[in-house]
């Protein structure tokens, strides 16, 4: 069977779970190109899994300040370029068609008699998901940005049948813990966000960014990202400041991490998210990012249980291999069982 697998570009958590089932995948009897879409070539890292992947420009977003910047996302994109992207790949050399919102994959793939599957978290926004947020145009993005006809949704709480939990490294364990807060704020301006932690020097904090050299100022150490020393920052330290995407929250939960956290202003999904885990109680949500708020985030003392969650890409590549795509249910009530069995062991 030949797959292509579209992966959305714009932020790391698309390329985190990718990285997961590509390790999965791989070990297949497949045949499986990747392709990514929605960030610059030369701004992709830690990319060997991949082999040799394809790139697309695709369809973004662009934010400043904490904030979707609409006027520069609608001149970043070429919505001719786009079309011809989608009207050029070779889909029909595939089987089928994997697509974790990812555009140019996903309606090459519609326009076509190849089958897509969905796999990712926007899948997740229908019936009883909580939503904030919400506009016209929000919603109708969401819906049409990436179709599938097939899909499975990912989210922290079973909101519908066909929502499976998150996919992540489930192998990641707390390490020794030591001193410091991990802090992972990449639409924030990089700069203010150091002055805001240097107010606080009692504390120490690792700030993560892609415009960030490796560095120190007072109590903060900048880093540029990495992936491997991502997780080992993440597994060793005792608390997360972040935005309200889904992946890094997720690994936050399953290991028990206390989370601050700061929906980017004008993303539905991340404002979604944000209502989503103050009804569970998984994070602390703010809605702008000041010392004093950070300062009674500090002040209070969190103890978090862990969540572990079960190996779901594994179960996906299997139920991908198997081919009996429209059994979705069972798949869902498996993986389900298997996450709280696990947290009421813990």
């Amino acid at each position: 069977m030949k797959i292509l697998f579209g992966i959305q570009g714009t932020g790391n958590g698309h390329i985190s779970r990718a990285r997961i089932l590509a390790q999965y995948l791989n070990k297949q009897p497949v045949d499986v190109t990747y392709l990514f879409s929605g960030r610059d070539k030369a701004q992709l890292f830690d990319m060997e899994v991949f082999g040799n992947y394809w790139h697309r420009k695709g369809l973004t977003f662009t934010t400043k300040n904490g904030k979707i910047d609409y006027i520069n996302t609608f001149r970043k994109n070429s919505f001719s370029q786009f079309i011809k992207e989608t009207k050029s790949l070779p889909v029909n050399e595939f089987d089928l068609i994997i697509t974790d919102y990812e555009p140019v994959t996903a309606w090459a793939g519609k326009c076509s008699n190849v089958p897509v599957i969905g796999i990712g978290h926007q899948y997740a926004f229908g019936q009883n998901t909580p939503l904030a947020g919400e506009s016209f145009i929000a919603k109708w993005i969401m819906d049409y940005f990436a179709p599938a006809k097939t899909s499975f949704g990912l989210h922290w709480h079973p909101y519908n049948e066909y929502v499976l939990p998150p996919i992540i490294d489930t192998k990641l364990e707390k390490s020794k813990c030591k001193d410091h807060i991990l802090v992972y704020l990449p639409f924030e301006n990089q700069q203010q966000v150091t002055a805001l932690l240097n107010k606080i020097p009692d504390k120490k904090f690792i700030q993560y960014s892609p415009e960030l050299i490796n560095d120190v100022q007072g109590n903060v150490r900048l880093r540029t990202t990495c992936h491997q020393a991502f997780k080992q920052d993440l597994t060793s330290t005792y608390a997360v400041i972040c935005n309200s995407g889904f992946e890094l929250i997720s690994e936050c939960i399953h290991l028990g991490l206390p989370v601050l956290t700061k929906p980017l202003q004008g993303q539905m999904e991340q404002h979604s998210n944000a209502l989503a885990l103050k009804q569970l109680n998984y994070a602390t949500v703010i809605d702008e990012m000041n010392e004093q708020q950070l300062r009674q985030w500090l002040a209070q003392s969190i103890n978090l249980k862990a969540r572990p969650l079960p190996n779901v890409a594994k179960y996906i590549v299997e139920w991908i291999i198997d081919g009996n795509w429209q059994n979705r249910q069972q798949l869902s009530q498996l993986l389900w069982a298997e996450a709280t069995s696990t947290t009421e062991r813990f």
